[in-house]
């Protein structure tokens, strides 16, 4: 095919590009002539993605590449300039396009926002495949040190061969630009800390990693119930006067007793610590890590092995052989085959307690790393119910799903509340016993949670499997799509 240039858009010692059109068509495209021989713009035309520029034609010569790839309209996005959900939405999507990538081998060792463009139809295009190369298990390090000063790692000049953990680092340096120095959830900072370790064998491992540490990290676990905004309010009180305390300060609180898996249901359990969260609460609260071993050997806390951390509070405490205990299931968050360990710690009021020591729990064998998924709920619909739970001759909420059939009774669904901006609002996990058990076809939602007035509400539900050697969790994009949500609540 012949075309005709339009405009020049750079140029460089070793690539021209330009804006072109095809003669005797007004189709635009994207003509780059490279210098040397890039074999990874061939995998890439054989490999579509539809975060990614379409290759369609790619000519080698003796001493150049020529490459004819789509034009799409859009914009880089602009570092500080970004809501926190924009954010999360492009670091999602470059997640999921980088994990395609780098399951062909391909390193892309460029990643920036400049090279991130974000397209009219809503989503990302990963750009710029100039210096990426193909990982070769043999090689110790690359024969050609390129990369964007700031964004690279120090293994991409020199120190050793790059893989897929150069390209994590270079993600977090992204995210944290995208931020512009807005930290958002407590859990980010950490993401770019472990993404942006200057030995890569302390980074994320994988992109798989980086994901659940995103998922993590935008989702608090809350299991049972909720927490009310005068506990925060009380907290605040209570450190407040404990900074006013001239004594040795408050005592600690005693570890979880007997951290555990339930047999092979993925759901984690502990003696239940009832002092700790916010004196006077129902409401306790723990600090959770999870980790995953190649062999049954158990971790130390203090290693740098522990892919997930987070904070989680609720009221999810049953009675086993006598012993109050709390109990949250973790099955959402193996990825790999392996062995499992999670360590968990009581976190005080600050007033009265200080956060107990971390204790770890015994290893989960996990071998679903292909078990097909459960189905997804299907029939989303808001009931409201007027029971003898209800107070003052107010209606109860429940979200519920038509296919409750299709689940054990130990699966769990996590009903995640949003307005109309598409914020979190609030979430909820009942398993599938407690929901036959109250007799409403779903998970109840505190009207506290939709007290905005005119405010709009949809929710969503995952289930987390009980049996994860059998099935993974129900499906969850993320960001949630239209096909997962509920219809509309207008409170």
């Amino acid at each position: 095919m012949e075309y005709e240039v339009i405009k020049e858009l750079k140029r460089s010692e070793k690539s021209v590009v330009q804006l072109v059109r095809q003669k005797d068509s007004e189709q635009i495209f994207i003509r780059k002539i490279l210098s040397g021989h890039h074999e990874v713009y061939e995998t890439l035309k054989s490999t579509p993605h539809s975060l990614l520029p379409q290759i369609y034609q790619v000519t080698l010569s003796d001493t150049n590449t020529t490459v004819i790839e789509e034009y799409i309209e859009g914009a880089s996005p602009k570092p500080g300039e970004l809501s926190s959900k924009t954010v999360r939405h492009i670091m999602g999507e470059l997640c999921d396009v980088l994990e395609f990538v780098h399951k062909k081998g391909i390193i892309h060792r460029d990643i920036k926002p400049s090279n991130i463009l974000l397209a009219s139809d809503g989503h990302i295009r990963l750009l710029d495949f100039d210096v990426a190369r193909m990982y070769k298990d043999e090689q110790e390090q690359d024969t050609t040190l390129l990369g964007t000063k700031g964004y690279a790692p120090p293994e991409q000049f020199g120190f050793a061969q790059t893989d897929e953990r150069t390209d994590i680092y270079s993600l977090g340096m992204t995210f944290r630009q995208l931020l512009g120095g807005k930290t958002g959830k407590p859990g980010y900072k950490r993401i770019i800390e472990k993404c942006t370790k200057l030995d890569p064998d302390k980074r994320y491992q994988s992109i798989g990693q980086v994901k659940k540490a995103f998922s993590w990290a935008e989702k608090s676990i809350w299991v049972g119930a909720f927490v009310i905004l005068l506990a925060a309010l009380m907290l605040n009180v209570v450190l407040y006067q404990q900074a006013l305390r001239e004594n040795e300060g408050p005592p600690v609180l005693p570890a979880p007793g007997n951290p555990r898996w339930d047999g092979e249901s993925g759901i984690g359990m502990w003696g239940n610590v009832a002092e700790s969260g916010v004196a006077d609460s129902e409401i306790v609260k723990y600090s959770i890590k999870l980790c995953r071993m190649d062999t049954q050997t158990p971790p130390d806390i203090e290693d740098d092995v522990w892919m997930l951390e987070s904070e989680m509070s609720g009221n999810a405490v049953t009675e086993v052989d006598g012993v109050p205990t709390f109990e949250t299931n973790l099955a959402m968050y193996f990825q790999e085959n392996g062995f499992y360990y999670f360590a968990v710690a009581a976190v005080g009021d600050g007033e009265n307690y200080v956060n107990s020591p971390f204790v770890i729990s015994d290893a989960f064998e996990y071998t679903g790393e292909n078990a097909p998924a459960l189905p997804a709920p299907t029939g989303l619909a808001w009931r409201m119910v007027m029971t003898d739970e209800s107070e003052s001759n107010e209606w109860v909420y429940y979200a519920t799903w038509d296919n409750l059939e299709d689940y054990a009774d130990g699966d769990s669904f996590d009903v995640t509340v949003y307005d109309r901006d598409g914020e979190y609002v609030t979430n909820n996990i009942w398993t599938k016993e407690n929901v036959v058990k109250r007799g409403y076809g779903g998970v109840r939602i505190r009207p506290q949670f939709l007290e905005q007035k005119d405010g709009a509400y949809r929710f969503s539900v995952q289930v987390l499997t009980s049996r994860p050697n059998e099935y993974k969790s129900s499906p969850m994009p993320d960001p949630v799509t239209e096909e997962y949500l509920s219809p509309w609540y207008y409170y």
